[in-house]
Order: C-alpha cells, then structure tokens, then sequence
C-alpha cells in the first residue's frame, strides 16, 4: 500500500466545515484516518493551507481542432499549475463535442493527465441551434452536462425540449447567457467606455433576456440550470430571485468580470474583449454582492486561450476570451479574502462544494474515501503576476503585472503531488 501522511497543515473543507491544524492520511489514492496509516511517507505542510481539490466548471481546452491555441496537455498542465484538480472542458472543438463517438475518442485521451478533465457535450448538432443532439446517447456515455457554450440556443422552442430531456436524465444544462439579435455586432459592454472609443456595444439586455427566458424554462421543466459567467446586476437579481422561487438554478462568475471593469478596455484592448463583456462598476459590485449571499456559488475562469497574433487584431476582428486559469486562485484570495470580502472557506466553497453540486458529482471534500485530491496554498506569499510564467499556450489577458498576496503551492491528484508541489 502506499501511504502518506500530510502534517501541520491549516486545513479547510467547506464540505464538513473544518478549518483548524491537522492531519490528513491518504492510503492508495484516497483518504484515511491518520491513526490508519502503518508507516506512511510524511510531508510537512506547516505554515500552508490544505482544501479539497479546486474544481473550474468553465475551460475551453481547444482539443481536438484547435491545438496551437491550447490542447489537453498544456491545458492541464495549466490548469494543475493553476491550483485546480478537476476542470470541465467546453465542448466548442473542432468538430464539435455532439457525438458519443467524439466524446468517448476525447475520455480515451485524458486516463495521463495531471487533473481530472471533465467534458461536456453540445445540446445541439454542431452548436447550430438547429436540431438536438442525441442527448440521452450522450448521457448513457458518461457526459456529465450539456451546453451549446458560446453558440446560445436562440430558439426557445428548441431550449425548452433540451431542458426537458436534461431534467429526465438529471444532468445539468449549463447556458451562455446571449441574446444575439442585441448583442451582434458589438464588441464591448454598451457605456461611456464603448462611446468614447466608438465601438459597437452590448447592452446588459442582451445577456438579462436569456437569462429570464432560460430561469423561466427551467421552473416549467425541472432543469437543473447553471448560467455561466453572469456580467450583470440584472442578471444576479433575477438569479437571486428564481433561487428563492426553489427553481434549480445556480450561475459562476468569472475573474475578470470580478476584478475588472469596461474602463479596462482603455489600457489592455483586445486582451479585455469577452463574451459576455466587462461591464461597469455597479456590476461588478453586485457580483461580489452575490457571491457573499450565496447566490452565485461557484467561480470558474471560463479560460479561453487566443494567440498573441489573433488579439492582435483590431476590436472588430480579434476573438472574444482571456486566459485566467493559472491567475483566478491568487487574484481571489488578494481581492476578496485579504480584503475580508469574503473567508478563506466561503471561498473554498466556490471552488469545491459550489462546483461539485452543481455537477451533481462526489467532489470536493476530504472525507474518508473520497478521492485524495488536494489543492495546496500559501496565504502569505507575495509575487507579481506575469504571463510569461503561464504554463498555458495562451498569454491573453489583462493581469500582467498584477500584485498578489496568496499563491498555489501545488495539488495532490489521488494521493499523488504534482509536479509543481513544493513543501
């Protein structure tokens, strides 16, 4: 057998609500009782901070089609730097993620990596809006939620039968918010900033609309919903609301809506242009607002790699997305736990336990016998961010230089450190 035991550590599980010094036992991949262990293999972790493995609900890992952005192994890789052990990949590859047999070729890949990659499925052919995928086929193979991702289902009609077929199987449909008869051809968030830039805008409408259409669906249906990367007030008052109406509805805010606003677009252009887009002060705040009421309860990065010569680009022609899955851990915990906006396990929380119940799955806890994975912090180191140390292919994105208090130290994957940990 192979046993570890992980001392001195301040050890935080919002699944049990424990947060004080012990110890944790791992035998073969799982962890055990400390007093359980024989002769275990002892790491010291005085001084640092141990949660149950960080899950991101929101990567676009670009594999199969388009790996010169990004593939499953720089990805991982990425995201194990980043802190995370689990990550649910987006199915907007090419060709799309709308088969049994794509979905099971991409699985037979991920048995090496250093995370778990989790990979979601279109809810319809080729992200189209047009026709269904075979949803229960997709289920039956082990797809773990269904999302059309950046291609909203604009047709309500088509929404509906999808949610209805979702709450049959009980799996989770995880929406990208956008009306694009509003949001087309605009490029930032509709304000002063995009006026005195002159370019096109994307009201908050746009997003609110889908996302009152889309509750509404699911309290008729019994969808589990999961909206992701929320930018608007509106959208976290009418998601507060559904909540207490018992709709089975959560939503993710991302880092840079969290951090930033439109008037990053003046400094760091196509490398702050996203879907949906940075908005303005008041929305930010009520994102924060959110995440201390428990109405947002998870964040995930929504990582979208680009490379340097496609943002490069004019605002017009450059693509939407910004990498942020190796900067998400230290910029929460210097902008909200260092700023006591929120503790260390509220925001744990939003890494583990929020995740993993809206997926539905036996995640992000220490219990005995759950799989032992582990994400390792220092709360009191301080660095400068720079992209150039990203493990990610991608570098797009407006945290250059950005000062941190709070870094991953390194993950343990079923009892095994990573090749990042250091002690």
């Amino acid at each position: 057998m192979s046993e570890t035991l992980l001392t001195g550590a301040r050890v935080v599980d919002p699944a049990t609500g424990t947060d004080c010094i012990k110890d944790i036992g791992i035998c073969d991949g799982k962890f055990a009782t400390p007093e359980s262990l024989a002769s275990p293999h002892v790491i010291d972790l005085c001084g640092k901070v141990a949660c149950p493995g960080f899950i991101d609900l929101h990567v676009h890992l670009r594999d199969p089609g388009q790996t010169w952005k990004e593939d499953l192994d720089s990805g991982s890789q990425a995201a194990c730097h980043g802190g995370f052990t689990t990550v649910l990949a987006m199915p907007n590859t090419v060709p799309a993620m709308d088969t049994v047999e794509r979905f099971q070729a991409l699985m037979a890949r991920t048995t090496h990596l250093p995370v778990h990659v989790l990979q979601s499925v279109c809810i319809t052919e080729g992200r189209m809006g047009v026709r269904l995928a075979d949803l229960r086929a997709l289920a039956q193979a082990g797809a773990p939620a269904f999302t059309d991702d950046g291609s909203t289902t604009q047709d309500i009609s088509l929404m509906r039968q999808a949610m209805t077929i979702a709450a049959e199987l009980d799996l989770p449909v995880i929406d990208h918010c956008e009306n694009t008869a509003l949001s087309k051809p605009g490029v930032m968030h509709e304000g002063a900033v995009s006026r005195r830039l002159g370019l096109r805008g994307q009201p908050r409408l746009a997003e609110e609309s889908i996302v009152e259409r889309d509750l509404q669906l699911a309290e008729e249906t019994g969808c589990r919903i999961h909206l992701q990367h929320l930018s608007s007030g509106g959208s976290v008052e009418l998601l507060r609301q559904a909540r207490a109406k018992g709709v089975r509805a959560t939503g993710e805010a991302t880092p840079h809506h969290l951090f930033l606003t439109d008037e990053a677009c003046l400094k760091w252009g196509t490398n702050t242009k996203m879907a949906p887009p940075l908005r303005e002060e008041s929305d930010r705040q009520a994102l924060i607002g959110g995440i201390q009421a428990g109405v947002i309860t998870a964040i995930a990065t929504d990582h979208a790699p680009h490379t340097a010569e496609e943002k490069a680009q004019s605002w017009d022609k450059a693509p939407f997305g910004i990498v942020g899955i190796e900067a998400v851990v230290p910029l929460c915990l210097t902008e909200l736990v260092h700023r006591n906006l929120l503790s260390l396990s509220a925001l744990a929380a939003l890494f583990t336990t929020g995740p993993a119940a809206i997926l539905g799955l036996p995640l992000g806890t220490l219990a005995i016998g759950a799989p032992a994975d582990l994400t390792i912090l220092d709360l009191e180191k301080k660095y400068t961010l720079h992209t150039a140390d990203f493990v990610s292919r991608g570098k797009n994105c407006p945290y250059e230089g950005w000062q941190c208090c709070g870094a991953v130290v390194g993950t343990f994957l079923q009892g095994e450190p990573s090749a990042t940990f250091s002690s």
